[in-house]
């Protein structure tokens, strides 16, 4: 069965956000600017990325084969 996979990567600086906002980002990975993880597509991610679109940019990847 193929699952979706999100690409998810950090495009502004955490500086100066609200901090639960600062824990979204480690939440989802993402450490540094241009960092990129690719996460499966689950609603508690997109849950997540509701949280911080002002910081991230998300690419819905290939569907990937889990065995």
């Amino acid at each position: 069965m193929a699952e979706a996979q999100l690409r998810i990567t950090q495009v502004r600086s955490k500086i100066g956000v609200k901090p639960k906002h600062r824990g979204t980002l480690r939440a989802l990975g993402l450490k540094r600017i241009n960092h990129t993880v690719t996460l499966p597509d689950r609603p508690e991610i997109r849950g997540m990325l509701a949280r911080v679109p002002h910081l991230v940019r998300v690419d819905e990847g290939a569907e990937t084969e889990t065995p």
